[in-house]
């Protein structure tokens, strides 16, 4: 009975380690070891800016990383091909002599899709993380292949939801996955297509600008969109809710303030907040680029600028003083609850 009771206790205290060891602590690594795919190679790498050896550690979730076993090891800086599986995602813990973190791929790779983000893994103004493999922001789903598909399935959504109006869901219907539910709360402001293209062409850029900063107002102000914005916090809010992804059709403006919304609710501060927003200009370059080559004046509306977002941040402070009591008060966003919720 002692030697059960003895062996009993050594199991629970490897357990206790493992979940100790998972997760963020000592030096602040996020900006020092990032996980990014070859674009010609389409191959994922690992690339460190560490001083001494490290160990890097993997699972198809962050709460199955086996740290039994490291999958890579090494000392310094350097850039490595990681192992992969085309049929699920993969998240890792880091350790250094000096810290440890969490990480995964920012952008999944799909092939048939544009825009697809975690938005894990962003630090805190108090230092804390947002979970990975909890939130995702996509593009449309309509050009998906079978093999995003599968790895898609991979990551357990339970909900995807579509900002997309009817029209544009008729005209490019989603691929779907069998495990989650699809709710579509539409939001019009954001669907250009409402807008002939003849009169868009005779439009300048400036015009255009200022169409885009009226429009990151108006997904603050107008009411329909401010109702599908309370369905969204409340399913985010619903742990049975979990994982969601989140989208419209190129996902930078509609998504693109949901997801700013998302960040500010948990405490990110305005300038991560932005530079994930800018993040789109990087990542639908490649979708829109014959667009812009053909009609340069019609970029603002392909492609995102600070300036878009701030206009919607600056009508907050202006109506409400702040962004949290535009989450609290015209959202119904328990603040409190989302950052017990979603960060580390």
């Amino acid at each position: 009975m002692k030697k059960l009771i003895c062996i009993l206790s050594i199991l629970a205290g490897l357990l206790a380690c493992n979940q100790q060891q998972v997760g963020y602590s000592g030096e602040d690594l996020t900006e020092k070891v990032t996980i990014m795919r070859n674009k010609d190679l389409n191959e994922p790498k690992l690339m460190l800016d560490v001083v001494g050896k490290w160990k890097l550690y993997e699972g198809k979730s962050v709460g199955s990383i086996d740290i039994s076993k490291p999958i890579l090891q090494g000392e310094g800086k350097g850039e490595l091909v990681l192992p992969e599986s085309s049929l699920y995602r993969s998240y890792f813990q880091l350790v250094t002599s000096n810290g440890s973190t969490i990480l995964a791929e920012r952008l999944l790779p799909m092939k048939g899709g544009y825009n697809f983000r975690d938005l894990g893994g962003i630090k805190t103004s108090d230092g804390k993380y947002i979970k990975w493999g909890e939130v995702f922001r996509t593009g449309d789903w309509a050009h998906l292949t079978a093999d995003d598909l599968r790895y898609l399935h991979s990551l357990g959504l339970v909900s995807i939801v579509d900002f997309r109006t009817e029209e544009e869901r008729i005209q490019e219907p989603s691929k779907v996955i069998d495990s989650a539910k699809v709710y579509n709360f539409t939001i019009a402001p954001g669907n250009l297509s409402i807008s002939s293209l003849s009169e868009l062409i005779s439009l300048q850029k400036e015009q255009l600008d200022t169409i885009m900063m009226d429009l990151n107002r108006e997904l603050l102000s107008d009411q329909m969109s401010i109702k599908q914005y309370q369905e969204f916090f409340a399913l985010l809010q619903n742990q049975a809710s979990l994982p969601l992804a989140f989208h419209c059709s190129a996902g930078k403006d509609r998504t693109g303030m949901a997801a700013a919304l998302f960040l500010f609710a948990l405490g990110v501060d305005e300038e991560s907040v932005l530079n994930d927003y800018m993040q789109s200009r990087v990542f639908l370059a490649d979708k829109y680029k014959k667009y812009v080559d053909q009609y340069p004046n019609l970029e603002p509306l392909l492609t995102v600028k600070p300036e878009y977002l701030q206009s919607g941040i600056s009508y907050m402070k202006k109506e409400y003083g702040t962004v949290e009591s535009y989450l609290e008060d015209v959202l119904g966003v328990d603040l409190v609850r989302m950052r017990e919720m979603y960060l580390y």
